[in-house]
């Protein structure tokens, strides 16, 4: 028995100092163990939980933006009642603005361009010496959405004829076109019943130009589209920088009169972007809307209430809609075999995102 009640006590004192070990080894203050990051969407696997931690994600960068952006109105407020010097803008960093430079970025103050200009193959045109007169082929088969789109762009471009090809070879037709004075030839290539590419010849000494054409999107598939007059149009080159975007720019604008009617209230546009030509055709629509304006008195009570027109501008697309890369420039007309090329776009000029050549 005694040893019984000696066993038993230890093991209640052993009990007793395990507890007190335990109560001091809980009194030291805790390590902060450092949050683990949230998943990104991407290491997500299930389809419902990634869209709803990428929405997530991208309400609070929203959010942080205008939180940004209203620090920096008030910033700008604040120096400006105190008189004192406005931070300037920030301007963002895009593709666009850091560019590699290159020696060929036309200057406005390039004598040699200006010289170039007055002895070049589109002078005539430019000056209204001649007018500008386009015939309109296609290649040896035509079907699918080719004879729409030309269609459209008779609408587009003024002193457009359509002359179907047929069998001819391409330096019969050029023959044909030089024969009735026509100023440019163009011809769109289908493949697999959508058109892909456009061939522009200037007459009668050349250049031509090879356009791949992408995203086509002819009138009816426009949304609220509107429909063109027979007007002469506006025409907007933008972004034609360099020495080679500049010869391509006049080649464009040789195909359109140079005394638009500003009545139609038609606008051509051609943008470059990145070395691809967006085209646009839009037309100007003038509303007048009626508003009302409500006076108040001196306690701020509506006193009179007034109706005053405003006459609002805006844009209605007309269509068609597509994209041009320029893929070659040959001297003269054309001619595969023994043509001598301007420039020519090849894999190995793509080095860096940041160097464009139009």
């Amino acid at each position: 028995m005694a040893r019984e009640d000696r066993k038993r006590k230890q093991d209640t004192d052993d009990a007793a100092d395990d507890g007190e070990r335990r109560g001091r080894r809980d009194k030291r203050p805790k390590e902060d163990k450092p949050k683990p990051a949230p998943p990104l969407p991407s290491e997500i696997r299930n389809k419902e939980k990634r869209s709803e931690v990428y929405a997530k994600l991208k309400r609070d960068k929203k959010a942080q933006k205008r939180k940004l952006g209203r620090e920096r109105a008030q910033a700008a407020q604040r120096a400006a009642e105190l008189g004192e010097q406005v931070p300037e803008k920030q301007v963002p960093r895009t593709i666009e603005n850091t560019r590699e430079p290159d020696e060929t970025v036309c200057r406005p103050d390039d004598q040699e361009l200006f010289a170039g200009n007055d002895a070049d193959e589109f002078n005539a045109v430019l000056k209204q010496v001649v007018t500008p007169k386009v015939l309109i082929t296609t290649c040896r088969f035509n079907s699918g959405r080719g004879p729409a789109f030309i269609k459209e762009l008779m609408q587009v471009i003024p002193n457009a004829q359509y002359v179907n090809r047929g069998t001819y070879d391409l330096k019969k037709v050029v023959e044909y076109a030089n024969n009735r004075e026509f100023t440019s030839v163009m011809v769109v290539h289908t493949n697999r019943r959508e058109p892909d590419a456009l061939l522009i010849i200037n007459l009668p000494e050349g250049p031509t130009a090879h356009f791949k054409l992408s995203k086509l999107v002819l009138r009816k598939d426009i949304k609220n589209h509107g429909n063109p007059t027979s007007h002469k149009p506006e025409l907007v080159l933008n972004n034609f920088t360099t020495r080679l975007g500049h010869r391509v720019g006049r080649m464009i604008q040789s195909l359109f009169p140079q005394d638009p009617n500003f009545r139609g209230r038609r606008v051509v546009t051609f943008h470059n972007q990145r070395d691809y030509i967006f085209f646009r055709h839009h037309r100007y629509v003038f509303e007048e809307k009626e508003k009302k304006v409500v006076t108040k008195d001196k306690k701020g009570k509506a006193s009179e209430t007034k109706t005053e027109k405003h006459v609002n501008c805006r844009l209605q697309e007309c269509g068609p809609r597509f994209i041009l890369k320029l893929i070659t420039l040959q001297h003269g007309t054309f001619d595969t075999k023994s043509g001598e090329y301007e420039w020519v776009h090849k894999p190995d000029l793509d080095t860096s995102r940041r160097r464009f050549f139009l």
